[in-house]
């Protein structure tokens, strides 16, 4: 289905560009936050370290203030410490939220910049992870070291980037699903005038039009103009067709008139002979213009016939015909329309009747039901049942075929059955020869319905 694949095309394309995007600005976001983070504790460092001197009797002073309350609040994150790093200096500071002690790594494991500067990760007196900015600084011009130190909480980064990524995600997800939502409708829109084309060309095919019409797009005009070319040149081709196939039975018939007439004035068995065989030509010629004229009417648009009043007039005929036999008849209220030709369903049905008149002891069944869902199409049923002899399973088969007669003291040709094959055959539809209920031949035709 068009509409199907460029609505799930397009929503799928969307739907990895958003991942893209979420995936490309939580990566930003994380960079622009890490780069903020060090650049608060290189401000912290060097404000602790501006802070700090050394007495001239050793002991580091100084009242740092960063301007952080954090640095106040016990066991934050947030937390610095100035360490003599010299054996002249003694009395190490740090900060009221530092509650325990911060591990420093070894030199030769983080080693210093050239700056005197290193950084890393550590536990925290709390738990958190924590990022060290560790600096070592010479006080005075006797060459005191101290150990300064800013440690800022990463765990509380973390989450605040964590947090972040959910919310654009979240946000993404719902433009994402508003952006398919309006892209699927705008597809909707635009593909409607191909459901247009398709309403068009059932109504044509059901027989309330003979052309496409209506307002198309620019677009879809050009094809709905073709189509209208295509059905007016396979209308025009089916007519010529129908012509000659009337003119080809117009031809024959006089001739084999002729020749039937002859066989029967001659007499004797060359006569017999004679008026048989063209007798048997003109069935067989009868028999294939059928199949011609409805392989024709199976290619034509917009063909219709009821089959409630065609079939009631079969009956009339048939009750006409035979009235030593009973004919019961079942047809439902709904009106049923055949998508075919008024001829073929009468030779359908008259040769299924004459058939079962022909073989029943005193009894035949018709029945009509009404038209069922069947895949994408709509079918009806035509059940003609007898109380004859049937027909045995294994010879079913045989029945169908053009010309074979199962029990040759009873008149005919054995055509009626291969006729009615033939035609249910050119419409799409199917024959079933079953043991009836009522002992004899059961045939139900199943064909398509308007």
């Amino acid at each position: 289905m068009v509409t199907f694949r460029v609505v799930a095309f397009s929503s799928i394309w969307a739907v990895i560009a958003l991942v893209v995007i979420a995936t490309v600005i939580s990566a930003l976001f994380r960079q622009v936050s890490n780069r903020g983070f060090e650049e608060v504790l290189s401000a912290h460092l060097f404000n602790l370290i501006a802070s700090v001197s050394a007495s001239e009797a050793g002991s580091l002073v100084g009242s740092p203030n960063l301007g952080d309350l954090r640095f106040s609040e016990p066991l934050s994150g947030w937390y610095w410490s100035v360490e003599p790093a010299s054996e002249a200096l003694r009395n190490p500071l740090r900060s009221p939220s530092l509650v325990g002690t911060v591990p420093s790594p070894p030199q030769n494991v983080v080693p210093f910049s050239r700056e005197f500067q290193r950084t890393y990760l550590a536990k925290g007196p709390g738990g958190e992870d924590i990022q060290v900015l560790e600096a070592e600084i010479v006080l005075d011009e006797a060459d005191r070291i101290a150990r300064f130190r800013v440690m800022g909480n990463r765990s509380e980064l973390e989450r605040e980037i964590a947090d972040f990524a959910q919310q654009l995600f979240v946000y993404l997800a719902i433009f994402g699903l508003g952006m398919v939502a309006i892209n699927a409708f705008a597809i909707l829109i635009a593909l409607r005038p191909l459901q247009g084309i398709r309403q068009a060309l059932a109504s044509i095919r059901a027989g309330t039009a003979e052309r496409l019409s209506g307002p198309f797009p620019g677009e879809i005009a050009p094809l709905a103009d073709e189509t209208n070319a295509l059905i007016e040149s396979n209308r025009r081709i089916i007519e010529r067709s129908r012509k000659q196939v009337g003119n080809l039975a117009h031809s024959l018939k006089t001739p084999l008139a002729v020749l039937m007439n002859e066989g029967r004035a001659m007499g004797g068995g060359q006569g017999t002979l004679i008026s048989t065989q063209a007798s048997a030509m003109q069935q067989q010629i009868d028999h294939y213009l059928q199949r011609a004229r409805a392989a024709a009417q199976r290619s034509a648009l917009a063909q219709r016939s009821p089959v409630n009043e065609t079939l009631a007039r079969m009956v009339r005929v048939t009750e006409k015909l035979n009235p030593e036999k009973e004919l019961t008849v079942r047809m439902p209220e709904e009106a049923v329309v055949f998508a075919g030709e008024r001829e073929d369903l009468e030779e359908i049905a008259g040769n299924l009747l004459e058939n079962a008149m022909k073989w029943a002891r005193g009894r035949v069944t018709l029945s009509l039901h009404p038209p069922q869902e069947e895949g994408d199409e709509r079918s009806f049923r035509i059940i003609v049942e007898d109380d004859g002899p049937g027909i045995p399973e294994d010879q079913a088969r045989q029945a169908l075929k053009r010309g074979r007669r199962l029990d040759e003291t009873k008149p005919g040709t054995g055509l009626g059955l291969a006729i009615v094959a033939d035609l249910v055959g050119e419409y799409g539809g199917g024959l079933s020869l079953e043991r009836s209920q009522l002992g004899g031949l059961r045939a139900e035709v199943t064909l398509l319905s308007a």
